[in-house]
């Protein structure tokens, strides 16, 4: 979080699932346009749980025969082509064909819920995220996540623990529930300042121009 005293601080409440491609753009034109376009707002990101795969298996699901029985999809190479242009152009080297599995999220995304008293959750989750998708690693997995935490405020027993805690897992259903409930169909999904709320693959111009929007209404009390 970058916040200076003196500042007003935009809250960026931000709805995610770890496999999901559009939230790892999403996450990273997020990233680019503060930095780039607005390095002098103080931000407080925080990541709520969605759960696109509640009820996947340990071992996970091959991506390929998901997207064929739940959307049809026959030829994955050109439904990855879309995505990964769009993260191409913001300058993220995103190869879809290199993670082929798709996992449960509930142990990533309770570690990230854990992380927010430590003031790591953003940067565990972009972390979380970039494991999964650039380096094909099992997201699902205590050690694996222990592994990534332990660079976010975790020791490496409590990572794993935390990972693999049935209460934790519940803990991140109830807020998945809590995510549906406040109208979030699809991710990323986000919320500036509690006022300006826009959805799925935007560029990065349109997440500047809710930034500034909000920027300008909390500025106006």
């Amino acid at each position: 979080m970058n916040e200076r005293k003196d500042a007003i601080v935009l809250r960026i409440d931000l709805y995610t699932d770890i496999v999901c491609p559009w939230c790892i753009i999403g996450h990273h034109r997020l990233d680019k346009v503060l930095a780039e376009r607005f390095p002098d707002l103080s931000v407080d990101i925080r990541q709520h749980p969605v759960l696109l795969l509640p009820d996947a298996p340990p071992q996970g699901l091959y991506v390929a025969d998901l997207l064929r029985a739940r959307y049809g999809v026959t030829d994955v190479r050109a439904a990855f082509a879309r995505p990964e242009a769009e993260a191409r152009a913001s300058g993220l080297a995103l190869d879809l064909g290199r993670q082929p599995w798709m996992y449960r999220t509930q142990p990533a995304h309770g570690l990230i819920l854990a992380a927010r008293e430590r003031g790591t959750q953003h940067a565990l989750a972009v972390a979380i995220t970039k494991a999964y998708f650039l380096d094909a690693r099992n997201i699902s997995d205590a050690n694996v996540l222990a592994d990534i935490a332990t660079r976010h405020g975790f020791e490496g027993e409590e990572a794993r623990a935390i990972a693999l805690d049935p209460a934790q897992h519940r803990r991140v259903d109830i807020a998945a529930a809590q995510s549906a409930e406040a109208g979030v169909r699809s991710v990323p999904h986000f919320v500036f300042g509690d006022r300006i709320a826009i959805n799925g693959g935007r560029s990065e111009d349109e997440l500047a121009a809710a930034i500034r929007q909000a920027s300008a209404i909390a500025a106006t009390g």
